[in-house]
C-alpha cells in the first residue's frame, strides 16, 4: 500500500481544536519533547508502556494551577498499553485525533510500531516526514546510504565481505534480543572477525541471521559528533537550515574498556574483551568554527537529495552522526530524519548554536514546539506534517 496522502494528514491537522496536543511515545528524547512544548504553551501527551511509563506518569508528570500555568513537569498526559504498538490500533488512533494530538516522532516509534502500519495506516498527522522513516533501516534497498551516496556526502567505505578485511573495520548489525540497540564489532582480519563474531554469538548478543546481513565498513579513527540540524520549510530561503548543537555517545561496555589499562583488557576473557556498542546516555559538544562551514554545506546537501528522492524530504529536526579525521573532516557513518536520540542533554539550557541564533535557550523539543506554533499562526500546520 502506499503512503498515507500527505494531504490527508493535513487535512485532519487543519480541523483539530485549537490548541493541538503534543505527543510522542514514552522513550528516547520523550522528555526533550514535552519540555520543549510544555515551554511553548502546549499541553503534553505520552503514550507509554505499561511497566516503563512511570518516568512520564509519576516523575515528570505536569502540576498546573487552577488557571493551567505550569509549576512543575512538563508531561499532562500519559496513556500506556501492553505493547507500544497498541498506541495505534484503530480506536487508538481515534482517541488522538479526538485529543488533538499531532505526534512527533523519535526512534521508539519507528522500533516498536511496524512501517507498514506508520505508513499505511497510521491516520494520526506526523510532525515530520513519515516517508524518510523506512531509511533508518540498513536493511532496506533504500536507505540513508543510498542517499549519503546519491547527495556526494562523505560516508565510510563499504566492504563486499569478511575475506576483504585488511584493517580495521566495524562490523554493524542489531543486538540478538534488544533490537533497538547495537551488536556491533570491530576487526581487523577475516580470522578475528570469525572469532569475535563466534564469541558473541555464544554470548547472545549477536544472532546468525543478523550476522549474514551485516554491514562491514572500514573503520574511521576520531572522535565522534552527532550534529542536530533542524529545517524548517515555514522560514524564509536562507535562514531554513539551523544547526541546533552536537552530542556525543556513552556505549556500554566501551567507555567502562577504554578506562582500563591495556594490562588490565588483556587480561578479560571471552567476550568480555569485545566492546558492546549500547548507548546508555550522552553528553554535549562543541567543534571548532574553522569547521562549521562544512557541517553546513553537508546539512544543506543533505536536505536536497532527500527532496529530491522522497519528497517532501527532511521537515524539521535530523541528524547527522560523523567521525571527525585528524583534519578535521567529517565522515557520515549514521543518520536520523527526526528528532535525535541525545538531546535531552539540552533540556532547560537549550542547545549552544540554537541559542546562539534564537538569543534564547533553544533545544530541539522546544525548536519543534516552536515550529509548530508559527504554522498555527500562519496558517500553514499542513506543512509541517505527513
Amino acid at each position: 500500500m502506499p503512503l498515507l496522502p500527505p494531504d490527508a494528514m493535513g487535512d485532519l491537522a487543519e480541523a483539530y481544536p485549537r490548541p493541538p496536543v503534543v505527543a510522542t511515545v514514552g522513550s528516547h528524547a520523550a522528555l526533550d519533547i514535552a519540555d520543549g512544548a510544555a515551554r511553548e504553551g502546549f499541553r503534553t501527551l505520552i503514550l507509554g508502556q505499561e511497566g516503563r511509563d512511570r518516568t512520564y506518569a509519576q516523575y515528570f508528570r505536569a502540576h498546573r494551577t487552577a488557571d493551567g500555568e505550569l509549576r512543575r513537569g512538563c508531561v499532562d498526559e500519559v496513556v500506556s498499553y501492553p505493547r507500544f504498538q497498541d498506541a495505534f490500533g484503530p480506536e487508538a488512533q481515534e482517541a488522538l485525533r479526538a485529543r488533538g494530538a499531532l505526534l512527533v516522532p523519535n526512534r521508539a516509534l519507528s522500533s516498536y510500531v511496524p512501517l507498514d502500519l506508520i505508513e499505511e495506516r497510521l491516520r494520526v498527522p506526523l510532525v515530520g516526514s513519515r516517508a524518510l522513516l523506512r531509511l533508518e533501516e540498513r536493511s532496506e534497498r533504500e536507505n540513508y546510504y543510498t542517499l549519503l551516496e546519491a547527495g556526494g556526502l562523505p560516508a565510510p567505505e563499504k566492504l563486499p565481505g569478511p575475506e576483504a578485511i585488511d584493517g580495521p573495520v566495524m562490523v554493524k548489525l542489531p543486538h540478538a534480543t534488544r533490537r533497538l540497540e547495537r551488536g556491533f564489532f570491530t576487526a581487523t582480519s577475516p580470522e578475528e572477525f570469525r572469532r569475535r563474531s563466534d564469541e558473541l554469538r555464544r554470548a547472545g548478543i549477536i544472532s546468525e541471521a543478523d550476522l549474514a546481513g551485516a554491514r562491514l565498513e572500514r573503520y574511521v579513527l576520531g572522535p565522534v559528533f552527532n550534529f542536530n540540524f533542524f529545517w524548517s520549510p515555514l522560514a524564509a530561503a536562507g535562514d531554513r537550515l539551523e544547526l541546533l548543537g552536537v552530542d556525543e555517545r556513552r556505549e556500554s561496555s566501551l567507555d567502562g574498556l577504554v578506562r582500563l589499562p591495556a594490562e588490565e583488557q588483556l587480561r578479560l576473557s571471552g567476550a568480555a574483551r569485545i566492546p558492546v556498542y549500547t548507548v546508555v546516555g550522552h553528553a554535549s559538544l562543541t567543534v571548532r568554527e574553522s569547521i562549521l562551514e562544512e557541517v553546513f554545506r553537508l546539512g544543506e546537501r543533505f536536505v536536497r537529495i532527500a527532496r529530491e528522492r522522497h519528497p517532501p524530504g527532511i521537515l524539521g529536526p535530523f541528524c547527522l552522526q560523523t567521525v571527525l579525521d585528524s583534519e578535521g573532516r567529517p565522515t557520515v557513518f549514521d543518520v536520523a530524519v527526526r528528532i535525535g536520540g541525545g538531546t535531552n542533554i539540552h533540556l532547560d539550557v537549550g542547545h549552544p548554536y540554537g541559542n546562539a541564533l534564537w538569543r534564547t535557550p533553544m533545544s530541539s523539543g522546544r525548536r519543534i514546539a516552536r515550529e509548530i506554533r508559527e504554522a498555527l499562526d500562519t496558517g500553514r500546520l499542513r506543512e509541517i506534517v505527513t
